[in-house]
């Protein structure tokens, strides 16, 4: 499996890191890695990695200027995208097809070819203008999977809730994991 992972300049640069370590080296996952300058910079603030560092658990990975990379062409081909955490700009430009970025190609590729496209919207609280463009893009096809947290399994660090998040981004990926212990109803 071909997996594009964005990461735009939103608070929750961990979501797109924790996909990033989960799917790295793993048999049979080849990752194509985008990172906005913001998020860059949001990054090593919130989890201590730098650009060069994100870099290194990727397979491949472009600069969100380089629009001639193969991931902004449909007929490269990739089986999702993932954008962790997407930031309401980069909802904005998904939602109205402004590919002026490769994170925003990228995305609007994966809705073109109809691949999935799983978007990690990190903002909160919405107003009408978010809560709009969320719908645009869920009639488009994209997944929307805001990070919110679960509690049904008893999390008792960060990570817990984080890896319940990344764990669903993989249920919806068809990827298996234990990340986290499904609902199996009340016992």
């Amino acid at each position: 499996m071909r997996v594009i992972v964005g990461i735009t300049g939103a608070t929750g640069a961990i979501y797109g890191v924790r996909l990033l370590e989960v799917l790295h080296g793993r048999d049979g996952v080849e990752t194509f890695l985008v990172v906005s300058r913001t998020a860059a910079e949001i990054a090593e603030q919130e989890t201590g990695r730098t650009l060069g560092k994100l870099r290194t658990l990727a397979d491949h990975w472009y600069d969100n200027n380089d629009l001639a990379a193969p991931i902004a062409s449909g007929s490269f081909p990739v089986d999702a995208m993932v954008v962790a955490p997407c930031s309401i700009k980069t909802l904005s430009a998904l939602a109205n097809s402004y590919s002026d970025t490769l994170i925003a190609r990228a995305g609007d590729v994966a809705l073109k070819e109809r691949r999935p496209l799983i978007l990690l919207v990190r903002e909160t609280p919405l107003h009408a203008g978010h809560l709009r463009l969320m719908l645009t893009l869920a009639e488009l096809g994209a997944l929307i999977l805001p990070p919110v947290p679960a509690f049904y399994g008893s999390p008792r660090t960060i990570d817990d809730l984080v890896n319940h998040t990344i764990g669903r981004v993989l249920d919806h990926l068809r990827i298996e994991h234990s990340l986290y212990r499904p609902w199996t109803g009340r016992t």
